[in-house]
C-alpha cells in the first residue's frame, strides 16, 4: 500500500480563510467511520496519524498498533531521528512500508486518507495542531492538558462542534473502572451530602532545577527548531529547553510552553476530582496561596502551590503539591464519610463497606469507557461523544489555569464560569490568552 505525498503548497492552495482569519479545510467524512460487522478489512479500519514523536506518542503508537481495526500510516516531528525512528517501528510492526514521516504536521494533515490524529506535543501546539487537524475533517485525539490557556480551550470547543469532530482528551483515567466507580459512590450520595475534595499530586520537580541559566549552543542538524517553537516566542536553542524523553524535561516548567504540573499533570487529578462533584458544576471562586515560582532561570512555571477552589454548588476543593494531608490522589469528603482514589486507582474509604456498595439500575451511572484508545475508536464509529470530550477536556484545563494565574496575582480571583470570565478583574483577565507567534492562529 502506498501513498502520495501531499506538499503544504498544494495544502494550502486547498484551503480558504475561515472566521477570525483562520484556515478553514474541506469536511472530510472519512470512509473509516462507517464502520461495519464482521472481520476488519483494510477499508474499514480507521487510519491515523501521529502527531510529535516524544515518550508520550510513544505510548500512544502501542497503544494504537494494538488495535486491528486502526491503521497508523503518518507520523510527524520536527526531528529527524525521532519520526524516523517511529516510521521504522511501525512498519516492522506491519510488515510493510505503510507509514510514512514528515517534518510538518501540516503535510500530515494535507492527506484526506488520513481519519484520525493523535497530538502529542509540547501544552503550547494542542489547540493549533488540534483546531487545524479538526478543520481538516480528522477526529482528534489530543494529550493533555486541552490547550494552554483558557481562550484556547474555548476555540476548540467551538471548533469540535461546529465540524461535527470527535475530539478525546488524554485524561485516560476516565476510562479506568477505579475512579468511575470512586464518582459513582460519591454522586449516589454513599458518603452523605459531599462537602469537600482534597486533591494532591506527588512528583512535581522530578530532579528539575531552578535559577539555572543554560547556554545557547547551535541547533542540532536534523532538529527544525523553528518548527518546535511554533506559535511560541522565539528564545536561543539550548538542549535543556527541548529536553524529552528520559532527559530532565525542562520545557515541562517554562511558560512559553505550559503552566507547568498545575495543570499538564494536576489536570488528571483534578478532572476526577470534578467528575465526583459534577461536570456541570464550575468554580466561582479560587485562591492559590504559597505558590513558589522561579523569578530567575529558564524554570518559570509554578513547582510548588496550594489552592482552594470553591464551586457553585458550595463545595470546596482543596489542590496542592504540598503541605496536603492526602498527598496521592482524590479524597472525597462527604457529611457521612469519605473515599479516597490514589493516582493509581488504589480505592480506600471510611467506612469501609462503601467500596461494595452496588450502584442500582435507577441511580446515576457514570460514561463507562472500556479503554480510552479503545473508546475514541469506538466514538469515531459511532459519533458518540468521547469519554474526555473537549468539553470535559476544556472544564478541567480551566480550573487548573484558574489556580495558576491566582498564583501569578498572589490572590483571590471570582471567576464567571458562563462567560469564562474574572469578575471586575482585568489584570486577571489577561492572562486569560496569549499571543502567538506569526504565523500561527487558532
Amino acid at each position: 500500500m502506498g501513498f502520495s505525498r501531499v506538499t503544504r503548497r498544494n495544502f494550502m492552495k486547498t484551503t480558504v480563510l475561515g472566521v477570525g482569519g483562520t484556515l478553514a479545510f474541506p469536511y472530510i467524512v472519512p470512509s473509516s467511520a462507517r464502520g461495519g460487522d464482521g472481520e476488519v478489512v483494510p477499508s474499514d479500519r480507521i487510519t491515523i496519524g501521529l502527531i510529535g514523536a516524544g515518550n508520550i506518542n510513544g505510548h500512544h503508537r502501542e497503544a494504537f498498533l494494538a488495535e486491528k481495526d486502526a491503521r497508523i500510516i503518518a507520523v510527524c516531528d520536527p526531528v529527524v531521528s525521532r519520526r524516523q525512528a517511529y516510521r521504522n517501528r511501525i512498519n516492522q510492526a506491519y510488515g510493510g512500508t505503510v507509514c510514512v514521516d514528515y517534518k510538518d504536521f501540516r503535510d500530515l494533515l494535507a492527506r484526506a486518507d488520513i481519519d484520525a490524529v493523535c497530538i502529542a506535543t509540547p501544552d503550547h501546539w494542542h489547540a493549533v495542531q488540534a483546531v487545524a487537524a479538526m478543520q481538516a475533517g480528522k477526529d482528534v485525539y489530543v494529550e493533555k492538558p486541552l490547550t494552554h490557556t483558557v481562550a484556547e480551550g474555548r476555540r476548540v470547543v467551538q471548533v469540535a462542534a461546529r465540524y461535527g469532530r470527535i475530539l478525546q482528551t488524554g485524561l485516560q483515567r476516565r476510562s479506568i473502572g477505579a475512579f468511575r466507580h470512586s464518582c459513582e459512590l460519591v454522586r449516589n450520595g454513599r458518603i452523605g451530602q459531599l462537602k469537600a475534595v482534597e486533591v494532591g499530586i506527588i512528583g512535581v520537580n522530578q530532579g528539575i532545577q531552578v535559577g539555572l541559566h543554560f547556554p545557547p549552543t547551535p541547533v542540532p542538524e536534523g532538529f527544525d527548531y523553528d518548527l518546535w517553537l511554533g506559535p511560541a516566542l522565539t528564545t536561543p536553542f539550548s538542549p535543556q529547553r527541548v529536553a524529552r524523553g528520559n532527559e530532565l524535561c525542562y520545557w515541562y516548567y517554562i511558560s512559553d510552553y505550559t503552566v507547568g504540573f498545575i495543570s499538564s499533570n494536576g489536570v488528571h487529578f483534578v478532572d476526577i476530582a470534578q467528575w465526583g462533584i459534577g461536570d456541570e458544576v464550575r468554580p466561582v471562586e479560587v485562591h492559590t496561596s504559597c505558590a513558589e515560582i522561579p523569578i530567575d532561570g529558564l524554570v518559570d512555571d509554578a513547582i510548588a502551590w496550594r489552592s482552594e477552589v470553591i464551586y457553585s454548588n458550595g463545595v470546596r476543593m482543596s489542590y496542592s503539591s504540598e503541605g496536603n494531608p492526602h498527598p496521592d490522589g482524590i479524597r472525597f469528603v462527604g457529611t457521612e464519610g469519605w473515599i479516597h482514589v490514589t493516582g493509581g486507582g488504589v480505592l480506600s474509604a471510611s467506612p469501609t463497606d462503601v467500596l461494595k456498595s452496588v450502584i442500582g439500575p435507577s441511580e446515576i451511572h457514570l460514561y463507562a469507557s472500556p479503554e480510552h484508545h479503545r473508546n475514541f475508536l469506538d466514538c469515531i464509529r459511532t459519533r458518540r461523544p468521547a469519554a474526555a470530550s473537549a468539553q470535559v477536556g476544556h472544564n478541567a484545563t480551566t480550573t487548573c489555569n484558574l489556580a495558576e494565574i491566582s498564583a501569578r496575582l498572589g490572590r483571590k480571583v471570582r471567576w464567571n464560569a458562563k462567560a469564562e470570565r474574572f469578575m471586575d478583574d482585568e489584570e486577571a483577565n489577561r492572562f486569560l490568552s496569549r499571543a502567538m507567534r506569526s504565523p500561527w492562529r487558532v
